[in-house]
């Protein structure tokens, strides 16, 4: 479909929305993104970046920029909350490149470069109220303004207000999980790997951000109750110190160097089952929210970006690109948010008879095929979208 002089509404700045932008202002659109937000700011802890999504970074020629401004890893290390080794994956030796470790304010500067490198027209500080699919669809801002559109795009997260526009309210439960994230100066040994504490109800991960100055932690404990219904609510650094005083000393230590933390409650909410209507169409979190223990959440949102991209333009119409851009992503990413459920469990392995066993098999199969556990990720780390679509 030829895109030229097709007007664009993206809502939502974030990884995902800026992409999108990029991608389709490249194609010929007039690409406006809306964002809440009155500035970029540093906000947000670290993120992943597998293969998958460093593809489609790269074919937008943002993978220089994410290197600046990122680690590569070398290694995946599982190990038990006393701090024995379970299992190492090393990336470097079996040839698994491009995984990178980056903050996401650094990974969103380079996709606001990549936008304005496109002619992309952000808008901060304009909240999107509701959103009207139809002939002419249309967005409302919070100050009574609307902004009009041949196709609306909402990149605007779990809480999307494009998604209740194409198929209302998504009801999620609380998985009895909570999470806290920090970030810490990396004073100790800068080293380009992924560190998963597994324990009782409990785990930690931990790896190095912002070229190794920084630290990134995330930990996540199980739990009967939560109320709160944000991403930025602030705790206490003595909660997670407390919650994590029986792990071993490197994780006691970092947890002892954390100034500021955020926690949130993990919800699972059900992929919508509709993607699109009438000039409407979402993607990222706001289709198929994950959790994140997959690290999967930047790497999809980045993929749609470009399918939606690709299904468009090779579409003859907008409907036809939109059910296009669905039919191509609603397998992959239901397979990657049914992953991501199942590592829970994994990593919280509470009785210990049947931890001892479960971490001895991981051991005994890193010890004899690493590269087959490896491998086994293959489906996900390998798909290269920009080659496909």
């Amino acid at each position: 479909m030829e895109l030229s002089g097709t007007d664009i509404l993206v809502i939502g700045a974030g990884i995902g929305g800026l992409a999108v932008a990029q991608i389709l202002s490249a194609r010929g659109a007039n690409v406006t993104v809306v964002e809440q937000a009155r500035q970029f700011k540093e906000v947000g802890t670290g993120l992943q970046i597998s293969p998958n999504g460093f593809a489609v970074l790269k074919a937008l020629q943002l993978d220089e920029a994410l290197k600046e401004r990122s680690v590569e890893a070398e290694a995946i290390h599982l190990r038990d909350y006393r701090g024995r080794k379970v299992l190492s994956l090393d990336l470097k030796r079996h040839n698994r490149r491009n995984y990178h470790l980056t903050h996401r304010s650094d990974i969103i500067e380079a996709l606001v470069c990549g936008a304005n490198s496109a002619n992309v027209e952000i808008r901060l500080a304009h909240r999107v109220e509701n959103v009207v699919s139809g002939e002419k669809p249309h967005v409302r801002l919070g100050d009574g303004k609307t902004i009009e559109a041949d196709l609306v795009v909402g990149a605007d997260g779990i809480h999307s207000v494009a998604r209740s526009c194409i198929m209302g309210t998504l009801a999620p439960y609380f998985t009895n999980q909570t999470a806290w994230r920090a970030v810490v100066p990396n004073d100790a040994e800068n080293l380009s790997e992924v560190v998963v504490y597994m324990g009782p109800h409990r785990h930690v991960v931990t790896y190095p951000v912002r070229n190794g100055q920084l630290r990134n932690i995330v930990a996540v404990m199980e739990s009967k109750s939560w109320t709160g219904d944000s991403y930025t609510q602030k705790d206490d650094p003595d909660a997670v110190q407390g919650a994590f005083s029986d792990f071993c000393p490197h994780v006691r230590e970092l947890m002892r160097q954390i100034q500021e933390v955020h926690l949130w409650g993990l919800f699972r909410y059900p992929i919508a089952p509709v993607w699109h209507k009438r000039g409407v169409a979402i993607l990222g979190d706001a289709a198929h929210p994950t959790l994140p223990f997959l690290a999967q959440g930047a790497s999809m949102a980045l993929e749609d970006a470009w399918v939606l991209g690709s299904a468009i333009d090779a579409a003859d119409d907008l409907d036809a690109g939109l059910a296009r851009f669905h039919m191509l992503r609603r397998n992959r990413v239901r397979r990657v948010v049914d992953s991501a459920s199942g590592n829970a469990g994994k990593y919280h392995l509470a009785f210990p008879p049947f931890r001892w066993i479960a971490h001895s098999i991981l051991r005994a199969c890193g010890a004899i095929a690493p590269r087959r556990i490896l491998e086994s990720y293959d489906w996900l780390f390998n798909h290269d979208v920009t080659s496909e679509h």
